[in-house]
This record gives C-alpha cells, sequence and structure tokens, in this order.
C-alpha cells in the first residue's frame, strides 16, 4: 500500500543561472506545486538544490508562485483552484505546522484562512537548511501545493537527501551533464520508481515530473508501496494470476500451443509454405536438402555485399584468429538456409517479413562458425499462427530456422 511519496527534485551542480537548465527548473516545480492544487501522489515535495544556488532559487520559486491566483478555476486569469475538501485543506495546515515545528522556515504561504469559504491553500514554500538532521521534511508529505527547499554539499549529499524519502514514486534531475545524469541514476534508482532527466534537450518534447508514460513503470519501492502500474504490458500482467508450468518441451508446446526448442516437430511431404492456416500446427518442420558453400560462394557474397572481413577473405589473417581458418559470412549462411527451404512456386505464403532474433555465433547459444567445403542443411518450424486483420484472410506464422553441418553442429538459430 502506498503510503506516501516525498517525491524530490535536484538541481545539478553543474546548472546556474544563466543557464535554460535553470528555468526549466524553476518552471519545473512550480507546475508541479501548483497543478492540480498540489494533490498528486508524484507532485514535487523536497526541492534538492546545491548550496551555492539556494538564494537564486529561493528568489525565483517565489516570484513564480507570487504570481499564481488561487481561486475559482473557471474564472479568467485563476491558475490554482482549491483543494478536494475542507478536510484536506486541515490535514495539510496540520502537515505545514508539523514540519515548522521540526525547523523548517516559511517563505512563502504557509497558513490558509480556514474560516473562509472554499478549500483554497496558498502556495506553500518551506526552506530546511539542516536537512540531515530534521528527519521530517524526508517523512511528512502535506498533500496540498506545499514544498521544501533544501541544500546540498555536494554530490554525494544530493543522492543521500533523495534517497532520505525511504522510496518515491518519482524524482528529477535537471541537468545540462551527462557523467553527472549518469552518477545519479546508479546512485538514486533504487529508491525510485522512475526518474527523469532533465534539460534543454529534452524540454521540448518532456511530459514532465509527475505524468507517468504507459509504457513505462509507475510505482515505487518502499513508502511509494512497493507495486507497479503502467509500464506496458508489465501493468497486465501485474493484475493477473502467474503460474510456473513445469513439463517437457513436447507437453509444454501442447499446453500452450506455441512450439519451444526442443520439443517433437511433425514432418510430412507437404511443404509447410503449401499448408492453409487450419492444417498449420506448432511443430510442423521441413528439414531440407544439404548444400555445399563453396570459396567461390564465398568470394561471390563478398563482392556482392561488400563485406571484405579478413576471416572470410585473408587466409594468413584468419588462421591466426580465434576460428583458425577461413569461414563462411554468417549473412550469407542465412541466406543459404533460407534458400534452402523456401518454395519458389506461389502459393498460400505472403512474403517474409525479417527475423527478429539471430544468433551468429557466442559460447552462450553454443554455435559453431562455418568452414569451407562443408555441406549444410537446413530446418525451419513453426513455432506459432495467428490471424491477421489485414488483409482479410491471412495469417501470420512464426518461423524457427536452425542451420547445422554434416557432423550436426549447429551454426545459426535465427
Amino acid at each position: 500500500m502506498e503510503a506516501d511519496s516525498l517525491n524530490c527534485c535536484v538541481l545539478g551542480e553543474d546548472v546556474t543561472p544563466e543557464q535554460p537548465e535553470f528555468a526549466l527548473f524553476i518552471r519545473e516545480v512550480v507546475r508541479e506545486m501548483t497543478a492540480k492544487a498540489g494533490q498528486k501522489c508524484t507532485a514535487i515535495r523536497r526541492i534538492i538544490v546545491p548550496l551555492a544556488q539556494i538564494n537564486a532559487v529561493s528568489d525565483a520559486l517565489i516570484s513564480r508562485l507570487h504570481k499564481v491566483t488561487v481561486g475559482d478555476p473557471a474564472q479568467e486569469g485563476v491558475k490554482m483552484g482549491a483543494l478536494v475538501n475542507s478536510e484536506q485543506r486541515q490535514d495539510v495546515q496540520e502537515s505545514v505546522n508539523k514540519l515548522i515545528a521540526a525547523g523548517c522556515e516559511v517563505l512563502l504561504g504557509g497558513e490558509a484562512d480556514l474560516s473562509a469559504a472554499g478549500a483554497f491553500f496558498p502556495p506553500t514554500l518551506l526552506y530546511c537548511s539542516q536537512p540531515d538532521e530534521t528527519p521530517a521534511v524526508h517523512a511528512i508529505e502535506a498533500f496540498g501545493p506545499v514544498a521544501t527547499l533544501m541544500p546540498y554539499r555536494d554530490r554525494q549529499h544530493a543522492l543521500t537527501l533523495a534517497r532520505a524519502g525511504g522510496g518515491s514514486l518519482a524524482g528529477t534531475l535537471v541537468t545540462a551533464s551527462g557523467e553527472l545524469a549518469r552518477e545519479f541514476i546508479l546512485g538514486a534508482a533504487r529508491a525510485h520508481g522512475r526518474i527523469q532527466i532533465l534539460n534543454e534537450a529534452s524540454s521540448v518534447e518532456s511530459t514532465g515530473h509527475g505524468s507517468p508514460l504507459p509504457q513505462l513503470v509507475h510505482g515505487g519501492p518502499g513508502r511509494a508501496g512497493g507495486g507497479e502500474e503502467l509500464g506496458g504490458l508489465r501493468s497486465v500482467k501485474h493484475y493477473m494470476q502467474r503460474t510456473a508450468i513445469q513439463g517437457s518441451p513436447t507437453m509444454l508446446a501442447t499446453i500452450g500451443q506455441q512450439w519451444v526448442r526442443g520439443a517433437q516437430v511433425s514432418e510430412d511431404r507437404i511443404h509447410p509454405f503449401r499448408k492453409y492456416f487450419e492444417e498449420i500446427q506448432p511443430g510442423d518442420s521441413l528439414l531440407t536438402p544439404r548444400r555445399t558453400l563453396t570459396e567461390a560462394d564465398i568470394v561471390n557474397f563478398a563482392c556482392l555485399s561488400g563485406d571484405h572481413f579478413y576471416a572470410h577473405m585473408d587466409k594468413i589473417a584468419a588462421a591466426e584468429s580465434i576460428f583458425g581458418e577461413r569461414v563462411v559470412h554468417g549473412y550469407f549462411l542465412i541466406s543459404a538456409a533460407a534458400g534452402c527451404s523456401s518454395m519458389p512456386a506461389s502459393g498460400r505464403l505472403s512474403p517474409t517479413t525479417g527475423w527478429k532474433t539471430c544468433a551468429l555465433l557466442s559460447r552462450s547459444n553454443r554455435a559453431t562458425p562455418f568452414r569451407f567445403a562443408s555441406p549444410v542443411s537446413g530446418k525451419r518450424s513453426n513455432v506459432s499462427a495467428a490471424p491477421m486483420r489485414k488483409p482479410p484472410a491471412w495469417w501470420n506464422g512464426r518461423w524457427r530456422f536452425s542451420t547445422s553441418t554434416s557432423r550436426r553442429w549447429r551454426c545459426i538459430p535465427f
């Protein structure tokens, strides 16, 4: 359960008042304090600034917040409306009073007229000169247009303060330095569900500190609840019961109706490309005849593609490589394997749109380089099939290719 989220906005030590990032920082803080009257779980509650920039930042924030007109949003010129009800106004006032009692100084606002009509609360900017000795600023969330300004000494101190919230939904670092951004992400990510790096380049398309995107995770550790929302398909899975299934590859393929590596395949005399959609089953497979790749093939492919890499073309240099001799172009091997399994005549297959994954050579997939004058054969297995919306009466099939040598070494799965 989300208790609260004391989100922070950090001004990088590289930013000065003359830089565009400084104005972006002020705009971002003011917007997050006043949008929805600060009644957002992602609103900025802690403003973390280099000690040398405290006066410049406080002056700029006070100047901007002074211009915020509070009242009926239906009226022209009003910039911020009321809190949800008078009880919420009372709750915000009590939280502000606790922060003041803990040692915070009021720079702007700080007190609402509780006898007045309407649950209005003024934009309130507090200042905490000793954030390390004032745990209240990292624990009390005034759920309204309230934020606390605090200084940091150096980068590590800024990271310490950013993490002091005990887990936050969102954080923002305003900086023009990529090196500083990297250091901040590595040090602060574990305490945040989402971190925005804001600078002049990203400001044009930035959705803002408090605007999560549907394809990004929205949630946070610790006080932020430890949950996840949005995040594309991750959000769907978050609300689904997930069960691990154990079994043989063939059994798992049957249960899931999707072929998996190691599962049995089915071969018959009919080429898979000549089957109707209703006839295709996961595991339908075609083992092709062998083809011997020659040195002439490699030279011709090198001239056609422009790939004259020494491992393919230089016998002496290739002998000193990890292969020990010249080897076939991996891309040519893919083409040859596809050619072995293709069907020239027109039929029921639409053009292939390409491959999603391809492993040419690595220790992890145990693929082997392909030498000259070795016969190669290909195997095409149907992974899954599904109908397509457009064009009508077409289907979309996913296939897995694997190539092997005469010694049954696997060369390229794709």
